[in-house]
């Protein structure tokens, strides 16, 4: 019997975690932590061969139950699916991270208005979807968390990487009501928003940005908190305070313009 399978034919116990976006970058490190803390496993990503690698790679090394699911969660009915999947499974979703995101830098002109979509509702829908349909069932056992993943982006107007700072902003705002509509119930929900970070969405090294598995210890430590959002890093927290309540929007927005310019024609 695989370990896919015995996931679904046991007791999960206290719930095993989702985690979307899991094949690479912040999602498979936050994976990797949390299998090592003994937790049972859900991992969705849209390329099966490496989210297949994740998942065997972690049974190895921590001897946890590991389910993959791929899935392209930008479309439209991959929500519903999933759900529909877990629970013919018999999975218990106990933590859900919803981190699967997408950008494309450049002017919104110059976007093929159906990626636009598709990044919006990747980036936004499914995160609210995908929550509302796990967490009804939270809210009834009285325990279980909800990681958002964010962005730096979400704290000031990001143009020429519009619709990704857009989305993210709808993330955090999402978060915070929502934070804000369970306090009490015993499930903990938080939005936890990264600067630029090592991923394929990103790479390359360069002064201040961060690791995956730095970014997936803040979450871990998000999880053990009550704030409604976190930044993580120092000196990232310091800039969304800066560009969220210090600087003029017009000004925050500017800075931040110029700085995905510069972005934008390094990719051209």
């Amino acid at each position: 019997m695989t370990s896919n399978e015995r996931i679904g034919q046991r007791s999960v116990g206290q719930g095993a975690a989702l985690i979307t976006g899991a094949s690479t970058g912040i999602g498979a490190a936050i994976a990797e932590k949390l299998a090592a803390r003994g937790a049972e496993l859900v991992l969705v990503a849209r390329d099966s061969a490496r989210l297949e690698a994740v998942a065997e790679r972690l049974r190895a090394e921590h001897r946890v139950a590991v389910l993959t699911v791929p899935l392209d969660l930008s479309r439209q009915d991959a929500p519903a699916r999933l759900a529909k999947r877990l629970e013919d499974a018999g999975v218990e979703v106990g933590t859900l991270v919803n981190n699967a995101g997408a950008a494309h830098i450049g002017a919104v002109g110059d976007v093929d208005p159906a990626r636009i979509r598709q990044l919006a509702d990747l980036n936004a829908g499914a995160v609210a979807e995908t929550t509302a349909l796990f967490l009804p069932a939270m809210l009834a056992r009285g325990r279980g968390a909800i990681v958002n993943v964010a962005s730096t982006a979400a704290y000031a107007p990001a143009p020429h990487n519009a619709v990704y700072g857009a989305s993210k902003a709808f993330v955090l705002s999402f978060t915070r009501g929502l934070w804000y509509e369970t306090r009490g119930t015993g499930v903990r929900v938080v939005a936890v928003s990264p600067g630029a970070t090592e991923t394929p969405m990103n790479p390359g090294r360069a002064p201040g940005k961060r690791r995956p598995e730095q970014v997936a210890e803040t979450v871990v430590a998000a999880l053990r908190g009550r704030a409604p959002a976190v930044v993580d890093g120092w000196a990232y927290r310091l800039q969304t305070f800066v560009f969220g309540r210090v600087l003029p929007t017009r000004t925050a927005t500017a800075l931040t313009g110029r700085f995905f310019l510069r972005a934008a024609r390094h990719v051209r």
